[in-house]
């Protein structure tokens, strides 16, 4: 028996539409009938039935799938959303208020002009969407990713939030330049969200063209991927395209306007909500709809939480108060200031979303600042913890509608308990970087020490204290029991990375690609997927040096 079976892929662009589903090119000796498997989302697994072949020849039901060679069986799906949470009645395309709902339908505008793949992460197509990397060579891939076509089973969607700005309610914000695609369910079960960022305007978008520009796009699918290798949660970025479109930006925000390129990152998360998700909600007075989306978000990704349980809401509360901690200290790990920390940029699950005006720290510095927007230096590094509680207290106000007295004040009760869990976590993480086991009195002092030098042990070396602390670190190992130098060292190197995303880094790769030369982009790619590593072509790129002189006042703003 030979077959053939041609696309299923159906698109809207342009104002066109295809058929939702077409078979072509079947050649064999029976019927062929292809049907996704029921009850799935997005997905590439397929169910063959055939008159002459039988079920165990064909591996019936089989659910661990290979990796897909092409789009012509992969789909996602909208439905898990829009079955549950209300969809914007309105199906036009304009800026507006939006009220009681949680998504608007949004399809992507296409680029204008011709369109090149920059970039692909291999381990998102082939880890998390069940895709070979060869596919990402296709013309099939490269529209989808550039918005250009809608794969089977998608309707975008735009995300209906608002959120505290700078400390300041700003009312609606919402997907202003991004499009859900849709949900995809791989081999191993897991849901995940694809999000094109930059891909056109929505309700959402309020003054902006929907747009995101090559140097922040670069900048985003580097450090999402960085962040990943490095063990902290995060979005992760599947692809990056540029085209030739023209796309106006004030860097600075000093009138001078100047010409850049468009450029789109397909982002995948196990899902985007962020506090600004329910504080809209709560500041509306929709709360038949807050309690609806919160115990969506429960039932989907919080699977400790019974959705029946009267104290779900404070249990949720508990969870993504702890998590925040863990999230925050492990940024303060590796010197990554996020530089906008606003509620609609703090996720529900507690990942790391939405990379703008981000920077690693040069030196230790608590003021450090990488967001040239941010004046009153609200989002300085040594401030992220403190933020943090402000972000979750936003959340807290937005839940109060929902909670009883007594609910209130165990979430109250909760809350007070971040600093313990953010400080206990920090402790652990920086206590794994000088090699330390079990608890000792002075432990605090030997890392705080540490902190307040330089970034480099040369420089450090230099400090008059040097010697000292020298001498208390040693006699501080001395007490680690059962260790050994060799073991020591084998567990300091897979903590302590070599290599971050500096600014100079993708500042670097920035300018070369606006030149089209990504050569860089690409080694960083490289390179960051392995931080803890020493490579030959990374430190002949200087990326474990110090800053270089060029580089000494680069500065990054909101403006993307």
């Amino acid at each position: 028996m030979t077959q053939r079976i041609g696309l299923l892929f159906c698109c809207r662009t342009r104002g066109l539409r295809c058929p939702p589903l077409f078979l072509l090119g079947v050649t064999c000796h029976a019927v062929v009938l292809c049907s996704l498997l029921p009850g799935l989302e997005g997905s590439a697994r397929l169910w063959h039935l055939s008159s002459n072949v039988s079920h165990h020849e064909l591996g019936f039901c089989e659910t661990e799938a290979k990796l897909a060679l092409s789009l012509d069986f992969w789909t996602l799906s909208s439905e898990n959303l829009k079955a549950v949470l209300p969809v914007d009645p309105v199906k036009e395309n304009y800026v507006r208020k939006v009220k009681n709902c949680i998504f608007s339908i949004a399809f992507p505008t296409p680029f204008k002009s011709r369109v090149r793949l920059v970039a692909v992460s291999k381990e998102v197509p082939e880890d998390i969407l069940d895709l070979d990397l060869s596919v990402s060579e296709t013309d099939d891939f490269i529209q989808l990713v550039s918005g250009e076509k809608i794969v089977f089973g998608s309707i975008p969607l735009a995300h209906r939030y608002g959120g505290h700005q700078f400390g300041i309610w700003a009312g609606q914000l919402g997907d202003g330049r991004a499009h859900l695609l849709g949900i995809y369910m791989n081999r191993q079960g897991e849901k995940w969200e694809l999000q094109l960022k930059g891909s056109g305007k929505t309700p959402y978008s309020r003054n902006g063209d929907g747009r995101a520009v090559l140097r922040s796009s670069v900048r985003e699918f580097l450090c999402s991927e960085a962040m990943h290798s490095l063990g902290i949660p995060t979005s992760r970025a599947a692809s990056l395209v540029v085209s030739d479109d023209e796309v106006w930006r004030d860097q600075f925000y000093n009138g001078n306007i100047v010409k850049e390129r468009g450029a789109i990152v397909l982002r995948v998360a196990k899902s985007w909500f962020r506090i600004g998700s329910l504080e809209i909600l709560a500041h509306y007075g929709e709360l038949d709809l807050l309690r609806t989306l919160l115990d969506f978000i429960i039932r989907e990704h919080f699977p400790s939480v019974k959705v029946t349980e009267p104290n779900r809401y404070v249990d949720f509360f508990s969870i993504v108060v702890s998590k925040t901690a863990q999230l925050i200290a492990l940024w303060m790990s590796v010197g990554f200031a996020h530089g906008v920390c606003n509620t609609d940029n703090f996720s529900l699950l507690s990942i790391t979303i939405d990379y703008g005006p981000f920077g690693f720290m040069e030196a230790y510095n608590p003021d450090f600042v990488p967001n040239t927007s941010d004046d009153e230096r609200r989002y300085k590094i040594g401030n992220q913890a403190n933020v943090g509680m402000f972000n979750l207290n936003k959340l807290l106000q937005a839940l109060n509608p929902l909670l009883d007295p007594r609910q209130k004040q165990l979430a109250a009760q909760i809350l007070e308990g971040y600093p313990v869990l953010y400080y206990t976590r920090f402790r652990d993480l920086f206590k794994a970087k000088l090699g330390l086991l079990g608890e000792r009195k002075g432990d605090d002092d030997v890392i705080a020490f540490l902190l307040h030098q330089f970034w480099a042990l040369k420089m450090i070396s230099e400090h008059k204290l040097f010697p000292a602390w020298v001498s208390q670190y040693l006699l501080r190992l001395k007490s680690n029991m059962n260790d050994s130098d060799s073991e020591r060292r084998k567990r300091m190197t897979t903590v302590n990375p070599r290599y971050v995303l500096k600014n100079w880094m993708a500042e670097s790769a920035v300018r070369k690609a606006e030149r089209n030369d990504f050569s860089e982009v690409c080694l960083l790619q490289h390179v960051l997927q392995h931080p803890f590593q020493k490579h030959s072509a990374a430190e002949k790129a200087g990326y474990s040096s110090p800053t270089p002189s060029w580089a000494k006042d680069l500065r990054v703003s909101c403006s993307s």
